[in-house]
Order: C-alpha cells, then structure tokens, then sequence
C-alpha cells in the first residue's frame, strides 16, 4: 500500500521536471539578446561523429548583440558555419580567419509576437504536465483508500496535492511573464 507521502513526492518529481523542461525550453528560445544556449541544438560533424558546436570551439557572448565561436581546429570553421546557416537560427556567421561571430539582430515587433506566443505554447505544455501529475496523483489516493488508506489522510494528500500544484503554476506563470518581458523589451 502506498502513502501519500510518497504520492506526493512522486507527483511533485513529475511536476518539478515540467518546470525544468519549460526552463529548458524558454531558454532556447531568442530574445534579442546574445546567449551561447541558441546554438545547443546545432551539431556539426567532427570526426565522423554529431556534437555540439561548444565540443569543437569555445563560444563567447563578447557582448549583448554577438556570439563569438573560436574553432580549436582550423579544418571545422566551414563545418560550423555549414551547420549554423543550414539550422533554424536564422542568423548569417560573419568569418574572419580566426573567429565566427553571429551577429543577434534585433527583433522586429511581429517576430517578439510570435516567439511571445511560442512561449505560452510552451508554458501551457508545461502546465498541462503538472496538471497531469496532479490527476496521476489523486487517481492514486483514491486506489490506495480501496486498499486500506483511511479516507481523512486521503483528503489531506489531496488537499497538499493542491497546494503543490498551485506552487508549480504560479512558478511557470512567473517564468512566463519573465520572458515575455524580456522578448517584449526593446
């Protein structure tokens, strides 16, 4: 027979990793500024195998508006720049002989409206996780009241249950709003 207790925890592990997940996500999405995150999903070929541009360069934010990638071996500055223009990022690189920089142009007001409404795509992913979690959880106390939890400690793991949830939603709004000002900030 499982506790609430343990129906608690397992469904606030579920809904800690949505949190993680939207996280993840937010931060993969562009927002005017420089962030060596937006080149996590670009693999290039390196000795047969895909990786990560940051496990054949160091990649730099020399400032708010750029990011510098120093190849360590001269052989991958085309591979990269390949790999980046043939990526969704839609940014040109600029190479000099020694560095790539990929220049973050600002953005134009319809393009925040529709990464701003990307965003709430996401958050409401992450929302329908936890609430998903929470149903998981609930379906659980009522099984384990059939198989011997008296009815009261039923109640309270729901009513903690609540209390969990409501944490997690305020959290995801919080992180909404976060980057909906950060987009929306000129």
């Amino acid at each position: 027979m499982a506790d609430s207790k343990t129906i608690i925890s397992e469904a606030e592990e579920k809904m800690d990793m949505a949190v993680m997940y939207l996280d993840d996500a937010l931060a993969h999405i562009r927002a005017g500024k420089a962030d060596i995150r937006l080149l996590d999903g670009i693999r290039v070929d390196s000795y047969g195998s895909m990786v990560p541009i940051n496990n054949v360069a160091a990649v730099t934010t020399p400032d708010a508006r750029s990011i510098a990638i120093k190849p360590w071996d001269k052989s991958m500055f085309r591979i990269i720049e390949k790999a980046i223009i043939d990526s969704e990022l839609g940014i040109m690189p600029e190479n000099n002989g020694e560095i790539i920089r990929l220049g973050i142009p600002p953005l134009t007001e319809e393009r925040r409206k529709q990464l701003a409404k990307q965003c709430k795509g996401e958050a409401e992913t992450a929302k329908v996780s936890v609430r998903n979690a929470r149903r998981d959880a609930i379906d659980a106390l009522k099984k384990a009241v059939k198989d011997g939890m008296p009815e009261d400690e039923q109640k309270n793991g729901e009513a903690k249950l609540q209390k969990v949830h409501d944490k997690y939603i305020k959290q995801i709004d919080d992180m909404l709003a976060a980057k909906d000002k950060e987009i929306m900030t000129v």
